[in-house]
């Protein structure tokens, strides 16, 4: 069962819906300790200063913001403690917006929210739930969680309220302006072009089946662990080539097309009543 990483309210107006924070995903990288090859020691990191070389502890470091190259301001815990945003049980709902108006650019990390128990909570919350379905709205609010303040976006999904915690806009960099050489309008698209691109992006077409995409490089790393764990020998074999340079992009986008379709005529079994595989198969 998730345990809650946070309790408090929602503040709608002069609605206060009592809530707790879950978070909605779980990553599964895969981490490594390390050692030093042909001893098997485990390697640990120590905190040295950079002059006399010795160990350092935790209650004699401060941090320091660098305002010039090589010149930094020192500033203590105590002083960061002085401006914090302080603790805080209420998320506080300032507009409603429409979720295609959000860039996901500035979505970070999703967090369920559910409601509190007792004190009524699951009637303001199912009422708020609804009536932002009913609205087809996405409430943007600000909140602090683990002394930050966060900018989020709350929406009903699921059968719950979803919160987003979000990018503040001078998190987000314009690609206008960061980013060199992108395309703009002086580029010339031809019409065949455009149709042939539009055909390919039609033949790969399909409904959003999370299921069906895996992480093919952890499952790899998995095994090959499982493997050595077991004393099996591991051979490493020479990385392929990559392919040259794409010169004709029509008969890339052409070729594209034909496999896609291909593809998707023998992924449909016979008999299959998909009208995407059977038009993939009739073409």
């Amino acid at each position: 069962m998730a345990r809650a990483i946070w309790s408090g309210a929602i503040s709608f107006g002069l609605v206060n819906v009592p809530v707790k924070l879950f978070s909605a995903t779980d990553a599964k990288d895969v981490s490594f300790h390390q050692f030093q090859e042909g001893t098997g020691q485990r390697i640990r990191y120590k905190r040295v200063a950079e002059e006399s070389g010795e160990e350092v502890g935790y209650d004699d470091i401060v941090k320091g913001y660098e305002i010039d190259k090589g010149r930094h301001v020192l500033v203590t815990p105590e002083e960061l403690e002085s401006v914090e945003p302080g603790k805080s049980h209420s998320i506080e709902i300032e507009d409603f917006v429409d979720l295609e108006r959000i860039d996901p650019v500035y979505y970070e990390k999703s967090y369920y929210l559910a409601p509190a128990k007792g004190a009524g909570a699951e009637k303001s919350y199912a009422l708020l739930r609804q009536a932002m379905e009913d609205a087809g709205k996405v409430a943007i609010a600000r909140f602090v969680l683990r002394t930050k303040q966060y900018l989020a976006a709350i929406r009903p999904a699921r059968g719950v309220l979803v919160l987003e915690t979000m990018f503040f806009a001078d998190e987000v960099r314009d690609p206008e302006h960061d980013i060199d050489d992108v395309p703009g309008a002086e580029v010339e698209l031809g019409e065949r072009e455009l149709r042939i691109a539009g055909q390919l992006i039609e033949s790969l077409t399909s409904d959003w089946e999370p299921q069906r995409y895996h992480d093919t490089y952890r499952e790899r790393v998995l095994e090959l662990i499982g493997r050595k764990a077991e004393g099996q020998e591991v051979v490493v074999e020479p990385a392929a080539a990559e392919g040259g340079e794409v010169v004709d992009l029509m008969a890339a986008l052409e070729a594209s097309v034909a496999a896609a379709r291909q593809g998707r005529a023998r992924a449909a079994a016979p008999g299959d009543d998909d009208d995407r595989g059977d038009q993939a198969a009739e073409a």
